[in-house]
């Protein structure tokens, strides 16, 4: 008789942006005539840029012609992204980082998923307050993340990001073995600065802990003097594993490819306390073994986003999200919303309304305006009262999704 993994069985019956989906697509049999605006999941909206388009019709041709053909790919990903990336990401900003460090995959999403894998079911582990659902499920998935009651889970220690600490988490008073970090910050938009970046690097040092750090967005970020790598600080290399995605920075949500960096000084202890093994060896071999490598297609278009036109290209596209962002922020303001997020990131983390809730406030803007956003429950308990938007979004969509709050809030009929 096959038994079922029951932590599974522990999770919410669907994942956030699913139960999204349902209320919208229920909306619609129900307001057919009605055009929804969807600011709610963050999937990107303008197309590919050329450089990467170009690139990928010639990886095509490649495939076409036996000289040129590529079957089977490495599991780490083809030297030539992969050069590219520590020419690139991290040499230009002064890091130190080799090839062999660089692992290729199909986006953040799958990696900060599974890299937890590597680590024992009975690990501590810690997360900022509210945060990316995926870091709670797949702990949970293990075991690691004990029971959720009333929205919070018993094996989890929560650093709760709210306007009260300017959404900068607090370094714990005990020791945590695992701690995930996501900045610029999904959902809430807000980013650390150095200095607040190296308290946690020399928490994990002293407490022999590992940064699990998402800088997915990395490429948002609009000043010099916030880090976009955790390896920026120092020491960081000895305790931290870094994922990266060209899903919003080159918009491969479609074409799917990212990256995590795993140094080969990271490394975990065995239960007995005798031996140090390299994380870099293991995942080499996880994803030898559970990863069928990443299309050479798509390798090839995320190799262009580093030429001199991919990069203006794609800075272009993401100068034209952070303006949906800047406008909304305005608006909003405006309106009379407490808004955050939305300057170093293409997201906008918003107090709801009278302190309503924010599954309360999701359903009344989308009946009532016909614009969707994401709850902020829906990133954990730090997130009631809050609502995220995405910049994600066409120009006119987010000026039309303004006008159609705007109205809503006076209690205007709105034009739809």
């Amino acid at each position: 008789m096959a038994l079922v993994n029951e932590h599974f069985l522990k999770l919410a019956s669907s994942y956030l942006f699913v139960d999204v989906a349902k209320r919208v697509n229920a909306f619609r049999v129900s307001h057919s005539k009605t055009r929804v605006v969807n600011l709610g999941i963050g999937d990107v909206t303008m197309p590919l840029c050329q450089a990467v388009t170009e690139a990928m019709h010639q990886a095509v041709d490649d495939l076409a012609h036996a000289e040129s053909f590529r079957g089977y790919g490495p599991e780490r990903g083809y030297d030539f992204l992969r050069e590219a990336i520590v020419k690139n990401d991290f040499l230009g900003r002064g890091i130190r980082m080799d090839v062999s460090e660089i692992f290729v995959n199909d986006g953040a999403k799958s990696d900060t998923g599974n890299f937890q894998e590597l680590l024992r079911w009975d690990n501590s582990v810690g997360m900022t307050d509210p945060v990316y659902p995926v870091y709670i499920d797949s702990n949970a998935m293990i075991g690691r993340a004990g029971l959720c009651k009333d929205g919070q889970w018993t094996g989890v220690t929560y650093f709760p990001c709210t306007a009260e600490n300017g959404f900068v988490p607090q370094v714990p008073d005990r020791r945590v073995d695992m701690i995930y970090l996501c900045y610029p910050n999904n959902p809430t938009g807000t980013v650390l600065t150095r200095e607040q970046l190296r308290q946690w690097v020399n928490y994990a040092l002293r407490n022999d802990a590992l940064i699990l750090f998402d800088a997915a967005y990395e490429a948002y970020i609009r000043s010099d003097d916030i880090p976009h790598s955790i390896y920026e600080i120092k020491g960081a290399r000895r305790c931290a594993v870094e994922f990266r995605s060209f899903s919003k920075t080159a918009g491969f949500t479609g074409v799917r490819c990212g990256y995590t960096v795993v140094p080969r000084e990271v490394t975990a202890v065995t239960l007995d306390g005798l031996q140090r093994i390299a994380l870099n060896q293991l995942w080499s071999r996880r994803q030898a073994t559970k990863f069928n490598g990443t299309s050479y297609v798509a390798q090839r278009a995320a190799e262009a986003v580093y030429t001199a036109e991919g990069r203006r290209q794609v800075g272009e596209t993401i100068d034209y999200y952070m303006g949906n962002a800047a406008l909304m922020r305005e608006k909003l303001t405006a309106m009379g919303f407490s808004v955050y997020g939305g300057e170093h990131a293409p997201y906008l983390w918003v107090k709801t309304p009278g302190g309503e809730s924010s599954w309360r406030f999701f359903d009344e803007l989308l009946y009532g305006a016909g614009v969707v956003c994401t709850p902020g429950v829906g990133f954990g308990p730090s997130g009631e009262g809050y609502f995220r938007l995405s910049a994600f979004a066409r120009r006119e969509d987010c000026a039309e999704a303004m006008q159609r709050m705007k109205e809503f809030l006076k209690g205007e009929k709105v034009k739809r």
